[in-house]
């Protein structure tokens, strides 16, 4: 069984292609223990349908990926094995540019998508170590370890939370920018609390505040995005 840093320093791993990497990571993020639809590729991606099947197809030729056509893909232990090693990378390299560089938490992800294909691991875990070894990075994803276990983390909706809860948020599963954005604006960010104050009946809002008074409205598909769990 070798480390994550040794799948990719040797062979396959070495001389993946950004954009292979890219497919990785979003079939890791896609399959939840299932698999990963074409339609669903190629929406997070931006591209186009043929682009995902000549892709898989390659991937699964590399041993990275088992591809089943029209039902989708899922990574073999090799491919998951590079896919969590991109995600390590990447998830450093935010809290890096967030904690030390002074990056917006929504100005990030562009930055470490660029760098994250041309580091070492020889310069990822000095990252690392100069950070803490962060279990979490700033947005509250999980940063997988060098043997590519993840950390648990919180998997509780504030979209699900009853009226009069208080909610302690912990992770914003979102890199697009206008969205965190808003969030930063409404103070809805990892560390921050929120009171469920109603909902809209039969609709799609709920109403919150901080606990101050100034109440504000976040629309069930972003309250969705915000995972953290209820404050006893």
């Amino acid at each position: 069984h070798s480390s994550m840093a040794e799948a990719g320093d040797a062979g396959k791993g070495a001389e993946l292609s950004a954009a292979g990497g890219d497919y990785l990571k979003a079939v890791w993020q896609l399959s939840n223990g299932g698999m990963a639809s074409p339609g669903e590729i190629a929406r997070e991606l931006g591209v186009t349908a043929p682009s995902v099947t000549a892709m898989l197809l390659k991937l699964q030729r590399d041993g990275l990926v088992t591809y089943v056509p029209y039902r989708g893909a899922d990574l073999t232990p090799t491919g998951r094995s590079e896919a969590l090693r991109l995600v390590r990378r990447h998830r450093l390299l935010e809290t890096f540019l967030i904690e030390d560089l002074g990056f917006g938490w929504d100005e990030v992800h562009e930055e470490a998508e660029r760098m994250e294909h041309v580091m070492s691991d020889r310069f990822t875990e000095r990252l690392a170590q100069h950070l803490g070894q962060p279990a979490f990075d700033p947005h509250g994803d999980p940063i997988p370890s060098v043997d590519g276990t993840l950390p648990a983390g919180p998997d509780v909706q504030l979209a699900d939370s009853k009226v009069g809860t208080r909610f302690v948020v912990q992770r914003v599963k979102t890199q697009d920018s206008d969205v965190l954005l808003h969030l930063t604006e409404l103070g809805v960010a990892p560390g921050s609390e929120v009171v469920v104050l109603g909902r809209e009946p039969r609709g799609n809002l709920l109403y919150l505040d901080h606990g101050d008074g100034q109440d504000f409205a976040l629309s069930r598909d972003l309250a969705k995005l915000i995972l953290g769990y209820p404050k006893e």
